[in-house]
């Protein structure tokens, strides 16, 4: 009998992460390899999790979250104006283009590039999927003890 997902089970699952126009925006599916998960570990947001909860291994779902349950709402602090001056020239920045950059605690964000104009450089720091509805389609795979036989 296979376990139900609860708020501390460990889970095998697929995941596709569409947007309201009906394009993927990520999936594990494309890659065949699947996700891995410890419920309440921070990977996911709550509100991903909560879909998650009470379903068991073998069944598949697909739930709509609006953007304040999902990546969350722009917000107009996380966009920059850089000198250009403090991109390398390895590193020309281009309208669209994902750049990684460094914090002062070792780890890095990435930020996407929105305009180029002269010396400023604008980087907006919001989540990619941020002010998107997203439909979450999920395939459980394996819950907790399963999860040794997998």
């Amino acid at each position: 009998m296979s376990s139900v997902i609860a708020a501390d089970s460990q889970v095998i699952f697929h995941f596709t992460i569409k947007l309201e126009d009906g394009s993927v925006a990520d999936s594990t599916q494309l890659g065949g390899k699947p996700a891995r998960l410890v419920m309440g570990d921070g990977s996911l947001t709550p509100s991903f999790e909560a879909c998650l909860l009470g379903l068991s291994a073998g069944e598949t779902k697909s739930f709509t979250l609006a953007p304040e349950q999902a990546f969350g709402l722009p917000n107009p602090d996380n966009i920059h104006h850089l000198d250009r001056a403090k991109f390398g020239a390895d590193a020309e920045p281009e309208v669209g283009a994902i750049i990684g950059f460094s914090l002062p605690n070792g780890g890095e964000i990435p930020g996407i590039v929105r305009a180029v104009e002269g010396m400023s450089v604008t980087v907006d720091f919001n989540h990619p999927l941020a002010g998107h509805t997203v439909t979450f389609e999920v395939e459980i795979l394996a819950v907790d003890e399963e999860l040794e036989e997998a």
